[in-house]
């Protein structure tokens, strides 16, 4: 008897504990249905992890709603907080086990499907365009292309997250959609989302401390580009048929060539940035990007909002020969593309040669009494770039400079340093560098008139590589906007052309016309651009092009002893003169750059001699010359442990090298001394 009522005690036990389970799975499973059904409701504040997030009106919860998918690990993680807490109150600790469950694979999902987006998205939803109107009426000109937006622009009852965690947690939803959004969505295409964007727009670089660095894909190796990142990177995997950035100081330009796409910046104030979170008002624009020049047009149209016109072919093409010698890329492949794309269309009779430094050098004469108060005494192009960086620095401060001393946010360390730059900044010659601007866009104007291309390079060298030196980005940059500045300063439009690869990495050149010249110049693309394409597939698939024993190769040895016999002679710059020939026949030597970074530490051009020895020992990893030299300019520069880390490596190849035992004793005492 007495075990006969153990058994019915047993079997009453795990009847109890099945039912138990039975609720607990039963509630489980309607409390997770119900995190899914409210999860788009938790409030941004939810996600900072405020327990502000509770008690949210059904109307704020829905408008809120609206963010979409981007933040939900957060808010999953935040409103499983709050379950928990009445879960562990009530004693249901089974369903707080399963509901962790249920989160932990949400949040698994959500990750791998962003992972398929490349990363370039930082939010998820749907802004759809009107009904188009019922025929026989012609459908809008953009109907059935998706775009994406940065999260720059403002998109009603959104926060503008402008790339930083704390400028999203102190700012309101807007109110209004930005005009420029606003016109692609009634000329027919979908929104499908924002992209990521460096913080602040204060970078090329396309990588964020906060958000990480969507992947580049054409080159998954290298950073895509920024400040734009995630709409190049989204338009370069194929989600969108184009995207919205800005471009300041070549926040477009830069991930275009980077990632290998079409990369649109219109004249400066033609398009509307009301709505656009402002980075330095006398530079933003809202650009855009693009795989296909006929989509690229298009958008241009509708953003523009241009009639009907016949269309125009230039009656001259201006190459910056100058501008083309700054560049460490193989331009007889990439120059020559363009070049015999250009004769098929418009024959060889249009193409001039010029200098574009001592052109602006010429009538943009405020220029040099900048160059005077700031004590430069690099070229003209290199004042010229920081004369924009300098009124950059004053504009971003009068915008956000009261907000970041509030604040104090957190923020990357290689924004951080700019910001600092752009807080100390003063305002001295603001006045002055507004006539530069002005003389700039005069001088582009009467170069270009209205028939007049100019083609130049976007960038100075490949993509840097992923989680590159800081020293290195920063000398990348100071290089790049030396470029970019032509068109940031005069306002003139230009649009990025990819041009094939080299060594895997997209490369390109920008095409620029005068400030008002956008509908030229998008047509001017449409004309060009296949046949850019069949031109480069041609040169670069030729893998003989520089091949040792050629006539090209020939001439860059004879171009490189001579410049040996000028260094000889103390002849410094006659020695860069040659070394830079030499280049230009054969980008792929790494003696010659080596060489010319010689010469250039005898200049005390130190900047450029590290570039050169970069550029050497990426075409040569064993060769102890350019590590040396490197880790001479490094040392100048004051980056001792870059410098230390050169001399290392050529110990490593040659251990008994008495110029690196020295160094590496030296740079001991300051190190660790």
């Amino acid at each position: 008897m007495g075990r006969h009522t153990e058994r019915d005690r047993e079997r009453e036990s795990k009847k109890l504990k099945r039912e138990r389970r039975g609720i607990d799975r039963r509630a489980a499973e309607g409390i997770g249905a119900e995190l899914e059904r409210r999860i788009g409701d938790v409030t941004l504040r939810a996600a900072r992890g405020s327990s502000a997030a509770q008690g949210l009106g059904e109307e704020e919860c829905e408008v809120r709603a609206r963010r979409g998918e981007t933040r939900r690990d957060e808010t999953r993680f935040e409103a499983a907080r709050l379950i928990q807490i009445e879960c562990l109150e009530s004693g249901a600790r089974g369903v707080w086990v399963l509901l962790l469950l249920l989160l932990l694979s949400g949040g698994r999902r959500q990750r791998a499907a962003l992972e398929k987006g490349h990363g370039a998205f930082i939010q998820y939803f749907e802004l759809l365009p009107p009904p188009p109107p019922p025929p026989p009426k012609a459908p809008p000109p953009l109907t059935g292309l998706t775009f994406a937006v940065k999260d720059i622009f403002d998109i009603e009852g959104m926060v503008t997250g402008f790339g930083n965690p704390d400028w999203l947690k102190t700012h309101e939803p807007a109110i209004r959609t930005a005009p420029a959004v606003e016109l692609v969505l009634q000329a027919g295409a979908k929104c499908i989302g924002k992209t990521h964007m460096d913080e602040f727009a204060y970078s090329i670089n396309g990588e964020n401390k906060h958000y990480g660095t969507p992947v580049n894909p054409a080159a998954p190796s290298r950073i895509p580009g920024g400040s734009s990142s995630g709409s190049a990177v989204a338009v370069a995997a194929d989600l969108v048929d184009f995207a919205l950035g800005t471009d300041t100081g070549g926040s477009v330009r830069a991930p275009a060539a980077f990632c290998g796409i079409l990369g649109f910046r219109p004249s400066h104030g033609v398009i509307p940035t009301e709505g656009v979170t402002p980075m330095a008002q006398s530079f933003d624009t809202v650009g855009w990007f693009a795989k296909d020049p006929a989509v690229l047009r298009q958008v241009g149209h509708v953003l523009l909002q241009l009639p009907y016109m016949e269309v125009r072919q230039p009656r001259r093409v201006l190459i910056a020969d100058d501008c083309f010698k700054m560049s460490l890329l193989p331009q007889d492949q990439i120059l020559g593309s363009v070049l015999k794309a250009i004769h098929k269309l418009l024959g060889r009779q249009v193409v001039q040669m010029i200098n574009v430094g001592d052109y602006i050098e010429r009538n943009v004469l405020s220029i040099k009494s900048f160059r005077g108060a700031e004590n430069l005494t690099g070229s003209t192009l290199e004042g010229l770039r920081d004369a924009m960086r300098a009124l950059q620095r004053c504009e971003f401060k009068d915008n956000h400079g009261e907000w970041i001393n509030s604040v104090q946010p957190d923020i990357g360390s290689d924004t951080a340093g700019r910001i600092k730059d752009a807080l100390e900044a003063s305002s001295d010659l603001v006045s002055l560098i507004h006539k530069i601007r002005e003389q700039s866009r005069l001088a582009m104007n009467e170069l270009l008139k209205n028939d007049t291309i100019l083609v130049l390079p976007t960038v100075p060298d490949l993509a840097p590589r992923l989680n590159s030196k800081e020293s290195t980005l920063a000398e990348f940059r100071s290089k790049a906007f030396t470029l970019l500045c032509i068109g940031g300063m005069s306002g003139c439009p230009q649009v990025n052309l990819p041009v094939g690869e080299v060594d895997d990495v997209p490369v390109g050149v920008s095409i620029m016309a005068k400030h008002g010249g956008d509908r030229f110049l998008l047509d001017t693309v449409v004309a060009l651009y296949a046949s850019v394409q069949e031109e480069a597939k041609i040169v670069f698939s030729n893998k003989n092009t520089l091949s040792v024993g050629s006539g090209k190769n020939e001439a860059a040895e004879a171009a490189k002893e001579r410049g040996n016999a000028a260094f000889k002679e103390q002849d410094y710059p006659k020695a860069v003169t040659h070394y830079t020939e030499a280049i230009r026949l054969d980008g792929q030597s790494a003696t010659y750059y080596s060489n010319r970074a010689a010469a250039y530490l005898q200049m005390c051009n130190f900047p450029q001699a590290e570039a050169d020895c970069t550029k050497a020992i990426s075409l040569d990893k064993k060769n102890v010359k350019a590590l040396l030299r490197r880790g001479t300019a490094r040392e100048f520069l004051g980056y001792y442990k870059d410098a230390d880390e050169d001399f290392r490596q050529a110990l490593v190849l040659e251990p008994t090298n008495k110029q690196a035992i020295e160094a590496v004793k030296r740079l001991k005492k300051l190190l660790y001394e």
